[in-house]
């Protein structure tokens, strides 16, 4: 008696097409694991370029061995976990990082650290008195809910403490002229050129 030929079943074949496909896109993932296990550490060159640095941040004096390409902005939250300064864009735009260096405004992403070696730095976190009490200025975005998410708020109140004590706080926009450079994405302007204008004459020249 004649067999009829088996009639290949096509979910059968799909699956074996499956099985095959998975199979061959896992060998680079098998061969990728065995040569990361083989592969030499990472370059130690970064290490070998470290040296000691004085950064004297909100009235203490740290040493930190870091890299002399480290910015000021990854030696404050990497290296001294001072995370006020905030990175946004990183390239000297938002304003997010602002710091004062010696009372003046300073972009901390776009300064090196061993730059500011032996001069004053403060964060957001030296601000405030040493019993906890608030800087007029931040009292004062408070009181004027000059803030949303908060993110940009540690530069912005920096920022504002610089460009009052540069003389450039005396008209509405003349401060918004001077805080142009801190990027609020919530849009607080307002709010926030009010705040700067009450707190102004409170804040030390």
């Amino acid at each position: 008696m004649k067999r009829t030929p088996r009639r290949p079943n096509y979910h059968e074949g799909r699956r074996q097409f499956l099985i095959g496909a998975a199979a061959s896109s896992a060998l680079p993932l098998v061969a990728s694991d065995a040569a990361a296990r083989t592969a030499p550490p990472p370059s130690t060159a970064e290490t070998r370029d470290a040296s000691e640095t004085n950064l004297a941040v909100n009235g203490r004096m740290y040493r930190v061995e870091i890299d002399p390409r480290t910015t000021l902005l990854d030696a404050l939250r990497d290296h001294l976990g001072l995370t006020g300064a905030k990175k946004g864009c990183d390239h000297g735009q938002c304003g997010a990082c602002t710091v004062l260096v010696d009372g003046r405004r300073e972009l901390s992403c776009l300064t090196l650290a061993v730059a500011v070696a032996g001069r004053e730095v403060t964060t957001i976190e030296g601000l405030a008195g040493p019993d906890g009490t608030l800087h007029p200025m931040q009292q004062a975005f408070i009181d004027h809910d000059a803030f949303q998410c908060g993110y940009c708020t540690p530069g912005q109140i920096l920022s504002a403490v610089g460009c009052v004590r540069e003389g450039r706080a005396g008209t509405e926009d003349e401060i918004r002229e001077a805080m142009s450079g801190n990027l609020c994405r919530c849009a607080a302007y307002p709010n926030i050129v009010r705040a700067v204008l009450e707190a102004r004459d409170l804040v030390e020249g």
